[in-house]
């Protein structure tokens, strides 16, 4: 499943490919991937992209109007930059979405399709998919404790929880615990191991 370094390459990729273009069309193949009707994937079409944001594991794309579409890839769904107009390809193609600068396609190599898309309007509709994870990287020592001790789990559990951490993946979980391996009495090394590794792995992928 893509995971923060995965998904922060995705933003930086997009972001001068997209943003300020409208989107001319969107084409859906796989009629798994949308998950909504209302608004309709229509609503968005014509309108400009004006920003790209990191829900916890999902990537959004914030359109003009208040419309966003919500992107959540799963374990193999992955875009991919073509020239205009390129179709998605068999088998493992779920869409595409056409911009004047190129065509971006979203595929999905399992047979397995787990990848979704939903279309919301507006801030509040947005934030019911925000799973309500502390971000690791902004949060100060105390707030860390609080979440980390909200919930009767294992350190590797807590940590990989999206209700309890936001955007920690499983191997950063793994080498945090490992560097710090219990959670009474040391919730502030966890923190100062966490984000260290946290932010080596975002700079080993960009």
């Amino acid at each position: 499943m893509p995971e923060l370094p995965d998904i922060t390459i995705y933003l930086e990729a997009l972001a001068p490919r997209i943003v300020g273009q409208p989107l001319e069309r969107a084409r859906i193949v796989s009629p798994s991937l949308l998950r909504t009707v209302d608004p309709p994937l229509s609503a968005a079409e014509g309108r400009k992209v004006v920003g790209l944001r990191r829900l916890g594991k999902r990537i959004v794309w914030e359109m003009e109007g208040d419309v966003f579409l919500v992107f959540h890839l799963m374990i193999a769904g992955r875009f991919r930059w073509r020239p205009e107009s390129t179709k998605p390809p068999a088998k493992v193609g779920l869409g595409s979405f056409d911009f004047p600068t190129g065509t971006l396609l979203l595929t999905e190599a399992s047979p397995k399709k787990r990848a979704s898309l939903h279309v919301v309007q507006g801030e509040a509709d947005l934030a019911a998919h925000d799973r309500g994870g502390l971000d690791v990287l902004a949060a100060d020592v105390a707030a860390f404790k609080t979440r980390l001790q909200s919930e009767s789990h294992t350190l590797k559990r807590a940590l990989t929880d999206p209700q309890l951490f936001d955007g920690i993946c499983v191997p950063i979980a793994h080498e945090a615990t490992v560097a710090r391996p219990s959670t009474a009495g040391v919730v502030s090394e966890v923190v100062h191991s966490s984000r260290p590794i946290h932010n080596r792995w975002l700079s080993a992928v960009l």
